[in-house]
């Protein structure tokens, strides 16, 4: 392949992959053309997007960036799924595409830096909390003090109120209360 067609496949890396620094690799070879194109189109309906790379190419081109330790990872035919809010929502669509196609190879994954290499690794990604999964369970877990300490401080003046409520009740019945000992 000659210099300008490299440089025009590296700027089309660049173009389609734009700031993703997140991202997942995988291997669909020995998948038939109808099935790929099935991946593909269930995948654009999650906003995930799939490009087929050249190895030493991506190399090159994400030299420097959140994507260049998947180089490590990279043999043979490869694949690089992104997209979606995070890259757990990519690794968990494609797990469980993994039911449907079982010839889906997980290579790898990258997430803030960190690589997750073959299936193991991303089946343990695909388990993460997504961002905004994260945040909720943050929020959760500072509220919940103040929410037990307004259950406590409410508690003893609904039962005080439950008791008002019940001698209310019983006088509008006409019933007489009498003196607890």
């Amino acid at each position: 392949m000659s210099k300008a067609v490299k440089n025009i496949v590296m700027r089309d890396y660049k173009e389609r992959i734009g700031e993703h620094e997140d991202a997942m690799l995988i291997s669909i070879r020995g998948i038939s053309s109808n099935d790929t194109n099935e991946i593909r189109k269930t995948l654009r309906t999650k906003d995930i997007r799939v490009t087929m790379v050249r190895n030493a190419l991506f190399r090159k081109t994400f030299e420097g960036t959140g994507l260049e330790s998947l180089g490590g990872i990279m043999t043979g035919s490869n694949v690089l799924a992104y997209g979606s809010e995070s890259v757990v929502e990519v690794a968990r669509e494609i797990v469980a595409l993994m039911k449907t196609y079982p010839g889906i190879e997980l290579r790898g994954a990258v997430l803030d830096g960190q690589v997750f290499e073959g299936e193991a690794g991303v089946k343990a990604l695909s388990k993460y909390p997504t961002r905004d999964e994260a945040i909720a369970q943050d929020v959760t877990l500072i509220l919940s003090p103040g929410r037990n300490l307004l259950a406590s401080v409410k508690g003893p003046g609904a039962k005080l109120g439950g008791i008002l409520k019940a001698i209310e009740k019983k006088l509008e019945d006409g019933e007489t209360i009498s003196k607890v000992g």
